[in-house]
C-alpha cells in the first residue's frame, strides 16, 4: 500500500486563468496577474533585495517542473526557473466561481464550490445590522469596531488600540467570502474569541458567508502582532470529498496546517497546527512515520497571509526559497512508493494593485510518478489522482492523471 502527501503553497499561483476578466482587485480585473512569474521577474532585475538578493532560486521546484508549468499556464518564462525537469508537471485551472481558500481546497478535493459565495460590501458599515447586533450580544457589548474592509494587520494597527480601552471586538471583511473577528488574546480572551467566532458562524453560514475568523493578537498600542492561534470556522462541505473517501477506505487522513479548518475536520484523524516553520517539521516527521495508506494534507499558509496580501515581493520569494530548501531536505526521505503532490489554491500576485487574491492557474508538481510533463488538468484532477495512488474510489467527476 502507498502514501500520498498533498501538499498546497498558499496563493502560490502561475497566471494564465482563462477568466481572470472576471475577478477583480478594486476596480482592476486580473488579467496579466502572475504570482510566481512576477516575483521571479522582480528578483532578476533586482527589485526584490529585501533579506536576501540576485535571481529567485528555487532548484527543488524547478526540478519538479516549476518553471514548464508558469510556461505551460501563462506562456510566460519565468526567470531563473530553466530546469530540465526530473518530476512530471502540469497546469491546473479551477472552475468554481471565488478565488479563495475553502474554493480552492475544496475543488482540489475533488468538489466544486455548488454555490454562489456570499460577499459583504464595501462600504461601511459592511455587515448587516442583525449580524452586528448578534455579535454584540454573543460578545457582551454594546458596539463592534471597524465593521469594514481591511487586511487584518491594517486593522488592527487602527482600532487596537481602541479595542483595549473599550472591549469591542475589532470586525472586519475582505474580497472573499468570510467575516474575521480580531481581538486580544490577553485583554479579551483567546477563549472567549474562539467562542465568540463558533457561535457566530451558523448565522453566517446559513447565508453562505464561507467562514468566519478568529484572529487573535497581542502587544500594545502602536506594537501589536497577530498569533498563531488563529482559528477558522468555515462550511462544511456538502458531499463527500478526498478526505471522506480515503477516510471512508479506512485509512488515516492527517491534516497539516489549517486543513482542518478548511473541511470543519470532515474525514480527518488528526491535525497539526504552527507558524510554517513548525508545519515543515510536522511534515518531515509524517513522511518519517506515517502508515501505509495515509493521506498526508497540508497547507502552507504564510506565503499568502504574510506577503502576498501584504504586497511583499521580497518576502514572499524568501518564503518560496526557504521552502525551496526545506523541500530538498524532505525528498530524498520519501520511500519508493510514495506519492509528493505540491500545488497551490490561487494567486495572490504581491506586484498586483489591492491586496485581494488574484485569479490564476496553479502548479502541480509532482514527485514519484515519473517524468514528464502532464498538460493542462483542472482541480478535480488532483482529487482523483491522489485516490488512484492510494487505491480509494474517487466519486468525484475528475480523472486521475497517473
Amino acid at each position: 500500500m502507498s502514501r500520498a502527501f498533498l501538499v498546497v503553497m498558499d496563493s502560490v499561483g502561475i497566471g494564465g486563468a482563462p477568466d481572470a476578466d472576471q475577478f477583480f482587485n478594486g476596480d482592476t480585473p486580473d488579467t496579466g496577474a502572475n504570482t510566481l512569474l512576477h516575483i521571479a521577474e522582480a528578483c532578476a532585475s533586482g527589485a526584490a533585495e529585501d533579506g536576501r538578493t540576485g535571481p529567485l532560486t528555487l532548484p527543488n521546484l524547478d526540478a519538479l517542473g516549476l518553471g514548464r508549468a508558469v510556461t505551460l499556464a501563462s506562456g510566460e518564462r519565468a526567470p531563473g526557473l530553466v530546469a530540465t525537469p526530473i518530476g512530471r508537471w502540469a497546469a491546473a485551472t479551477e472552475v468554481s466561481r471565488g478565488k479563495d481558500t475553502p474554493s480552492g481546497h475544496w475543488e482540489l478535493a475533488g468538489l466544486p464550490v455548488p454555490w454562489n459565495w456570499t460577499y459583504l460590501p464595501n462600504t461601511i458599515p459592511a455587515f448587516p445590522a442583525d449580524i452586528t447586533t448578534r455579535i454584540c450580544d454573543l460578545a457582551g457589548t454594546d458596539g463592534i469596531l471597524g465593521n469594514c474592509h481591511s487586511n487584518g494587520v491594517k486593522v488592527i494597527d487602527t482600532f487596537g488600540g481602541e479595542h483595549l480601552r473599550t472591549g469591542k471586538p475589532i470586525c472586519y471583511t475582505s474580497a472573499d467570502s468570510v467575516l474575521q473577528i480580531a481581538a486580544h488574546e490577553e485583554a479579551f480572551g483567546l477563549d472567549r474569541l474562539l467562542k465568540l467566532c463558533e457561535d457566530l458562524a451558523p448565522m453566517c453560514h446559513e447565508r453562505k458567508i464561507g467562514r468566519v475568523i478568529a484572529r487573535p493578537f497581542i502587544g500594545q498600542d502602536g506594537n501589536f502582532e497577530r498569533t498563531t492561534n488563529r482559528h477558522d470556522y468555515a462550511i462544511a462541505p456538502p458531499a463527500p470529498v478526498l478526505t471522506n473517501w480515503v477516510q471512508d477506505a479506512g485509512q488515516r487522513v492527517i491534516g497539516i496546517g489549517k486543513i482542518g479548518d478548511i473541511f470543519s475536520m470532515s474525514g480527518i484523524d488528526e491535525v497539526h497546527k504552527g507558524a510554517d516553520a513548525h508545519l515543515i517539521q510536522h511534515l518531515a516527521h509524517q513522511i518519517d512515520t506515517a502508515p501505509e495508506g495515509a493521506l498526508i494534507f497540508a497547507n502552507f499558509v504564510e506565503f499568502d497571509s504574510k506577503y502576498g496580501h501584504r504586497r511583499d515581493v521580497s518576502g514572499y520569494a524568501r518564503a518560496l526559497e526557504w521552502f525551496d530548501a526545506e523541500l530538498g531536505k524532505l525528498l530524498p526521505r520519501l520511500r519508493d512508493t510514495d506519492l509528493l503532490l505540491i500545488t497551490a489554491d490561487h494567486g495572490n500576485d504581491p506586484t498586483w494593485i489591492g491586496t485581494d487574491h488574484t485569479r490564476e492557474r496553479v502548479p502541480v508538481l509532482i514527485a514519484g510518478a515519473g517524468t514528464g510533463e502532464i498538460g493542462h488538468v483542472g482541480f478535480v484532477d488532483v482529487a482523483a489522482t491522489i485516490a488512484e495512488h492510494l487505491g480509494v474510489t474517487a466519486k468525484g467527476s475528475g480523472r486521475s492523471f497517473l
